[in-house]
């Protein structure tokens, strides 16, 4: 319980460190990855970092995804 806590802590201020758009994603990331990291070895402050980051990259891949489908013309306007 300790480690959940710690890794709430280290996510809230990773997300006051950065911008709103920087930190999309993090918030989710580091809490499944520090209970994950905690039931793997009582690692959960690594759980939280790692999972931090794969939020991040979830959330901006989702993006560019997101502006891409706006970017390209659907296929009923092509004919």
């Amino acid at each position: 319980m300790k480690s959940i806590v710690l890794a709430s802590v280290i996510a809230v201020t990773a997300l006051a460190a950065t911008s709103p758009a920087d930190a999309k994603g993090c918030i989710k990331g580091a809490v499944v990855g520090g209970v994950a990291g905690h039931y793997a070895g009582h690692h959960g402050v690594l759980g939280a970092a790692a999972g931090c980051l794969y939020g991040r990259h979830h959330a901006k891949e989702q993006a560019r995804q997101q502006q891409q489908r706006q970017a390209q013309p659907s296929q009923q306007e092509k004919l």
